[in-house]
């Protein structure tokens, strides 16, 4: 992180981007396993939506490896504070913000590897000014909260929950009860072990973590959806309310949860036809893989 905001720094945007492509261009050349599963995403919701022009191709393909690399210069811009609000807007037709304003108790938005979730910083740092938590699995969240002081966002905090305590319970729930947000992402399955649920999405059968929702249901806390999609060279910041409660007893956990997970899927298929080269999954994410080559 530190050598790469240091690069565009001192090279600048211009001089940076081509060397940027060209590292992406080798993974798209050689990444055999990385287009397969875009391949497949890319027919798996042309197949669900009925959009025949978004049939994969070698061209398609490309472009969605080309849109990830477009994604990571606005990553770069947003830590050296170049990405304006004038590039942003919020769409909250639910009214999201307003209940922040309002002094409620805060909540948690679920996210997804879809367009650019690094845009919540300026949620966080330079427009609503709301301390938002990133609960992650790595260990390193320390460093990052570093990395982060350093680049002077004193609102956005990363928490480590690989392993939910009554502790860190404790501490998130007095958050929530503060008026802070709590970010998680929805569509990423551990990598060492964690529930899942197995749902559809675009129409065929795949693995979501529980992870969000059984924290929901634990914390009782109000879930949002949070989306941030790069449309016409602007983003869009999409909060929108998802569920008031989150409830379950111990006999009917993993159907309740199931059923979340599922809204979540469809929600998230929805999404990805708004910006289809932007959900950047580089790895089978479904059940049946198609490894044909392209």
């Amino acid at each position: 992180m530190k050598l790469s905001a240091s690069a565009v720094r001192l090279l600048g945007r211009r001089l940076l981007s081509p060397l940027l492509y060209l590292i992406v261009l080798y993974f798209f050349l050689f990444g055999r396993r990385a287009r397969a599963s875009i391949r497949q995403y890319q027919h798996n919701l042309a197949a669900w939506s009925g959009r025949r022009e978004l049939r994969p191709d070698r061209r398609t393909v490309l472009r969605q490896f080309t849109s990830f690399a477009d994604i990571l210069l606005d990553k770069l811009d947003v830590w050296n504070g170049r990405l304006g609000l004038e590039r942003i807007a919020l769409v909250d037709p639910d009214g999201l913000r307003e209940r922040l304003h309002a002094g409620a108790r805060g909540q948690m938005l679920v996210g997804a590897h879809l367009g650019n979730l690094e845009v919540c910083r300026a949620l966080a740092e330079l427009g609503e000014q709301v301390r938002m938590n990133v609960l992650v699995h790595t260990k390193h969240a320390q460093h990052f909260n570093r990395l982060l002081g350093e680049a002077g966002a004193s609102h956005l905090r990363l928490i480590q929950v690989s392993e939910l305590d009554p502790a860190t319970m404790l501490q998130l729930s007095e958050r929530l009860d503060r008026g802070e947000w709590l970010a998680i992402a929805g569509d990423r399955i551990p990598l060492h072990g964690g529930r899942c649920a197995e749902v559809e999405f675009l129409g065929q059968p795949a693995d979501f973590p529980q992870g969000p929702w059984l924290l929901a249901g634990l914390l009782q806390c109000r879930v949002g959806l949070m989306h941030c999609l790069k449309i016409d060279g602007q983003y869009q910041v999409r909060l929108e309310d998802f569920a008031e409660r989150v409830q379950w007893n111990r006999r009917e956990r993993d159907d309740v949860i199931r059923d979340w997970v599922q809204r979540y899927a469809r929600r998230l298929g929805e999404q990805c036809l708004d910006a289809p080269y932007q959900w950047f999954n580089f790895y089978p994410f479904w059940k049946k893989h198609d490894d044909a080559s392209i």
